[in-house]
């Protein structure tokens, strides 16, 4: 008999990019292989932790506004990565109780982790799927999906911090066409993508040859690509802009773009 239990499926010997992105928070839930892709990429990009850091907090915004100002109760969250502070169900569920939310991940310890650390308010409901973005149909197939969410009712999808692994080949425009197609007028998309805009080309070879060395984990996109994504669909103000001016909280000031090198926004889906 197999073991299909997560462990089984859990190689420890390849970075995986939720742990990496765990080990750049300060988390515990990684391994030797992520905490050394994480390091080399570091020694390139410096800021690569506040920019982790920062991509949560637009995260917590994004969904804030969408909970909070347009009334969305509930999200389908793909590339989860693992349970930390604000996740898309709490910063919800602070707002509106009775929210709804599907957690996607395709690692199984983000999954594990999540189904016992990520617990729903008694009024709303939450869901954990293991599955993958490059297959966008068996997420929206998944019975669990649809035993937690109404495809019928708006739904406020989240691809962030995701898309940037997803490479060309892999058909990311396509992908996220299919998700949007399968979601009701008035369902909102928020994404957020690394990008290389802005840097010097000496960093940019380097971080490539510490991409090419992890197994080409990501393809960052320049603003022109990331914008492409939100075709047809209507940008909610201030449109597509580095994270950490995507509505910033009053009083805070907004990093340097070329610290972050990642792109934001929310787009509500005509």
């Amino acid at each position: 008999m197999s073991d299909t239990s997560p462990a089984a499926k859990l190689d420890t010997t390849v970075a995986h990019p939720a742990r990496r992105y765990n080990y750049w928070l300060g988390g515990k839930d990684n391994f030797a292989a992520d905490r050394i892709s994480g390091d080399q990429v570091a020694t390139v990009f410096p800021t690569v932790k506040r920019a982790a850091q920062e991509n949560r907090r637009f995260l917590r915004r994004a969904v804030g506004f969408l909970a909070g100002e347009v009334g969305i109760r509930q999200f389908l969250d793909i590339g989860t990565g693992l349970p930390t502070a604000d996740n898309t169900h709490e910063v919800a569920q602070r707002i509106a109780p009775e929210s709804r939310i599907v957690y996607v991940d395709n690692d199984p310890l983000v999954m594990s982790h999540a189904r016992a650390l990520l617990t729903s308010s008694p009024e709303g409901r939450s869901a954990y799927i293991e599955r993958d973005l490059r297959e966008p149909e068996s997420i929206l197939n998944a019975p669990e999906l649809h035993a937690t969410l109404d495809l019928r009712q708006p739904v406020g999808l989240t691809l962030v911090a995701i898309l940037h692994f997803v490479r060309d080949f892999e058909d990311p425009y396509g992908v996220v066409g299919r998700l949007v197609a399968a979601l009701p007028s008035g369902s909102y998309i928020t994404m957020s993508h690394g990008t290389y805009d802005g840097l010097p080309a000496e960093t940019v070879a380097k971080l490539e040859e510490t991409n090419a060395a992890s197994g080409g984990l990501s393809r960052p996109r320049s603003l022109g690509e990331f914008t492409r994504f939100f075709t047809g669909l209507d940008l909610v103000e201030p449109g597509v802009v580095p994270i950490g001016h995507w509505r910033p909280e009053s009083g805070s000031t907004p990093p340097e773009p070329i610290d972050i090198c990642m792109y934001g926004a929310v787009a509500r889906i005509p």
